[in-house]
């Protein structure tokens, strides 16, 4: 299994870069970075990253609507060429952290993220592109020659929730994203779904951050109500009932995102993510990598603090060790 991080960089620079550092130190091998809009610009901070490491596998995590695909091309055609390669792409429909305070509503997400992807990998080709879609217009578009050192491979993987997002990344991804660990046997089900006919399957990814200190499960609640306003219904079902997902987006709509947090229990959040004892978190590990064929796993670095996240980095690859599971990297610390 491959590990990776996934850095909100609502931090300064510097940290967010030593995360990075130390997180291929560890033996991390991905290290995606959020573009979160009015945090650090993520192809700046990316640029940075990929400055002071050589191993780990750059991209950030982007949207159709605050990024034109062809801006998102040509900047992916300049980090595969800075890091020598080591570039991915993920795509997700755009969140209400990122939206909502730039007045954008998320129009026909499927449409962004299929006209997205079919115009990046035809740019990367070095194809001149004249393109005339549901939502993106190019007239003779083309990346410069010195801008991109020929046709490009880049790993595109999207991050979905709905199911038919989930049916269109086993359609067309490398690689999806899988958010929440009530809903994986269904989400793998779509994915299935969607890529039934391809010769291989896109990668299975889950991304999670382990709550398993009154800190870090405190951390989780403080976030949590964006998670309750970008989930289908559906999705949410699996760790809340109906009457609690309309008491939190009541809440939401009423008295915004900090006192809807109040109402977020320890209960709820166990059945959203990997939470409990070091080995109550191990175990859940180890069944949701058998049961569903994860291939990679990605740790959410949500909030600052250097030292703390290193200590979360370390924590996790023990837990990971205690279940079991063969990882592609360095030795966890302590390990002979």
């Amino acid at each position: 299994m491959q590990l990776g991080i996934e850095i909100i960089p609502d931090m300064p620079v510097d940290e967010a870069v030593e995360t990075a550092r130390r997180a291929e130190a560890l033996g991390y091998t991905t290290c995606l970075v959020a573009d979160e809009g009015f945090m650090h610009d993520v192809y700046v901070l990316l640029g940075a990253i990929a400055q002071h490491t050589s191993r780990l596998r750059l991209g950030p995590v982007t949207n159709g609507y605050t990024r034109h695909p062809a801006v998102t091309a040509v900047a992916m055609a300049s980090l595969s060429q800075m890091t020598g390669g080591r570039a991915v792409l993920t795509l997700v429909a755009g969140g209400s952290y990122v939206l909502r305070p730039m007045g954008l509503q998320r129009r026909a997400p499927l449409t962004v993220v299929r006209e997205s992807v079919e115009l990046i990998r035809r740019l990367w080709r070095g194809e001149r592109v004249s393109w005339h879609g549901k939502h993106f217009q190019l007239d003779e578009a083309q990346i410069a020659s010195g801008s991109s050192d020929g046709p490009l491979d880049i790993p595109i993987w999207i991050a979905g929730r709905g199911p038919k997002m989930l049916q269109l990344s086993g359609a067309i991804a490398d690689g999806v994203l899988l958010m929440v660990k009530s809903d994986l046997g269904k989400a793998v089900a779509l994915v299935e779904q969607g890529s039934d006919g391809r010769r291989t399957r896109p990668q299975r990814i889950y991304l999670d951050r382990f709550a398993y200190t009154p800190q870090l499960l405190a951390a989780t609640a403080s976030f949590f109500p964006h998670v309750i306003a970008d989930s289908p219904t559906r999705q949410l079902r699996g760790f809340l009932n109906d009457e609690e997902i309309e008491q939190i987006r009541h809440a939401i709509k009423t008295k915004g995102y900090d006192a809807a947090a109040q109402l977020i229990t320890p209960q709820m959040i166990q059945g959203y993510k990997i939470a409990g004892t070091p080995q109550q978190c191990s175990e859940q590990f180890a069944a949701l990598v058998e049961e569903h064929d994860l291939d990679s796993f990605i740790l959410n670095i949500v909030s600052g603090g250097l030292e703390n996240n290193t200590k979360v980095m370390e924590d996790v690859l023990a837990i990971i060790d205690d279940a079991g599971i063969a990882t592609d990297g360095p030795q966890s610390p302590g390990q002979g």
